[in-house]
């Protein structure tokens, strides 16, 4: 029976979404070896019980790595460093990477006697301190059961979808629906609002319906509020959206909603609107319609707490 210390771990991360996923390691008591780029971000770690070293190398022994950074380059990067003078037993890659990358990741690993499980992620920061993270997973099933306990630590569970680059395929099409969703909410918000209704108004019906849902109620305090502090940034959104209609085209599914959502968060990012949470499309939904929005100041709540 696994304990949650019989497994030595490496992290490779800690931005936003990598630290609150380490810090919950950390504070079950798991055995956890950090690294980050900027040593001084995950310093703070080390008062949750793990150990912030100086050397990717240091993570080469680890019986599990896992790797959460933004992107396909950076996960070579960091791993070609990480395993220069050793191999882990297992990678877990939980960075949202096309299904190319991952499978030459595979490759590589495979070739170093490496396990590889690909486990991207559906939650941003404050959803994984409320404890509702989810991973979808795909690899060797043997290797699923081992790193199982780690996954689940870190929020509500994981789901093992098959063999191979699956749970990318899997990410891809969450983080599509992700980016369809928040452009449909965003119109029919600014739709409500232009006929009279007060935004918390029509977001807390929406909520109580057979239509809200855990995402809907979690953007709500950004769309009656207009708080739009970074949970997801719009240049990475595009990225998700461009990586689904490369598998749409790949695999001969046309996807139109996603390319015109796409075109409308290319005009966003078009205006310089790049450094805030990518539900200021409702911003531009709202000058599309001739609607000058202001922020409610209503207290509204994200359904996470």
């Amino acid at each position: 029976m696994q304990t949650r210390t019989d497994q030595k771990l490496g992290w490779i991360g800690a931005g936003r979404m990598g630290y609150a996923m380490a810090e919950r390691l950390a504070k079950g008591g798991c055995d956890l070896a950090v690294w980050n780029r900027t040593r001084e971000k995950a310093l703070p770690l080390e008062k949750s019980g793990a150990r912030v070293v100086n050397q990717l190398e240091e993570l080469s022994t680890s019986d599990i790595l896992f790797v959460m950074v933004s992107t396909f380059d950076d996960v070579k990067q960091v791993l070609g460093r990480a395993l220069g003078k050793g191999k882990p037993k297992m990678v877990v890659e939980c960075s949202s990477i096309s299904l190319e990358g991952s499978a030459e990741l595979r490759a590589l690993l495979q070739s170093k006697g490496i396990e590889y499980l690909a486990a991207p992620v559906s939650g941003n920061a404050k959803v994984i301190k409320a404890g509702k993270l989810t991973f979808v997973v795909s690899g060797p099933r043997s290797a699923y059961e081992t790193a199982k306990p780690y996954l689940d630590m870190m929020g509500t569970g994981s789901s093992y979808v098959g063999e191979g680059e699956l749970s990318r395929i899997a990410k891809i099409c969450h983080n599509v629906m992700l980016g369809v969703v928040i452009q449909n909410l965003c119109e029919i918000t600014v739709l409500a609002e232009k006929a009279g209704m007060p935004r918390h108004a029509f977001l807390e019906f929406l909520n109580k319906s057979v239509m809200g849902s855990m995402f809907t109620r979690y953007k709500t305090p950004a769309l009656v509020n207009l708080d739009f502090h970074v949970t997801f940034t719009p240049k990475l959104l595009r990225k998700d959206l461009d990586l689904g209609l490369d598998a749409g085209r790949q695999f001969g599914v046309p996807m139109p909603l996603t390319s015109i959502t796409r075109d409308l968060l290319q005009q966003m990012i078009g205006r310089g609107m790049t450094e805030e949470d990518f539900s200021t499309l409702l911003v531009i939904q709202a000058q599309n319609s001739d609607l000058d929005i202001k922020p409610e100041n209503v207290q509204v709540s994200d359904g996470l707490s």
